[in-house]
């Protein structure tokens, strides 16, 4: 029987793809939205998710950064939190910006790791804490962690039914950091597979998952 061909690679462009409609879902929250406000499930609000998930980007353009990346460590940038409990980030957006200040430090942090794996050799491997990844690895990484916190902000928001991101997109980057997702999963909705992996959602006859990870080594090098 002829080899069925598996899902496409993962491409910077994807980043952008999942990054620019993130943005601009969150561009429609009402005037009135507070931000301050849990988001979904999270011990954090959504300004402060929103921040996160900017600094996310920020990390896996930076570890990508240095001609010999480290394979053993973060590439030591200061985080710190701006609370207790709060997320622990390099980059924070000036809050007398507004939302639409910190719409544009999200949008410009994707833009940074969309330009690093586009321009970064898939040779390349940096260190990551859930397994040493390669430029297309980050690049995954980055968009589950927009497409997965845009649906916590999105909840915390109120607007949680504008968020519904590409089955194509979702199937890529499941096959790429999910494997063992993947076999189990069978033909379910990709978007609901990924809010599962991540311990989000249910899917029929699975128990919730309460610890979740990825695997960020390249399929070849498991």
């Amino acid at each position: 029987m002829p080899n069925t061909p598996g899902p496409a690679p993962v491409t910077a462009e994807d980043v952008t793809a999942a990054v620019r409609p993130a943005v601009a879902v969150l561009r429609e929250a009402p005037a009135d939205a507070d931000w301050s406000s849990k988001a979904g499930g999270l011990e954090w609000d959504c300004w402060e998710t929103v921040e996160h998930l900017a600094d996310d980007l920020f990390a896996y353009a930076a570890q990508l950064g240095p001609e010999q990346p480290p394979l053993d460590r973060e590439v030591p940038f200061l985080w710190y939190r701006r609370r207790h409990g709060g997320p622990s980030n390099v980059t924070f957006a000036d809050r007398e910006a507004g939302v639409a200040g910190l719409l544009q430090v999200l949008e410009s942090c994707g833009a940074l790791l969309t330009g690093m794996v586009a321009t970064t050799p898939p040779t390349v491997r940096a260190h990551h804490g859930w397994g040493v990844s390669d430029p297309e690895g980050f690049a995954a990484m980055g968009i589950v962690e927009t497409l997965v916190h845009t649906y916590d902000i999105t909840r915390g928001l109120g607007i949680g039914d504008l968020w519904d991101p590409p089955a194509d997109l979702c199937a890529r980057v499941l096959d790429r950091l999910f494997p063992d997702v993947v076999a189990d999963a069978g033909k379910d909705d990709p978007w609901d597979v990924l809010l599962w992996a991540t311990g989000r959602g249910t899917l029929p006859g699975r128990p919730r998952r309460t610890t979740w990870r990825w695997y960020g080594v390249p399929a070849g090098e498991r």
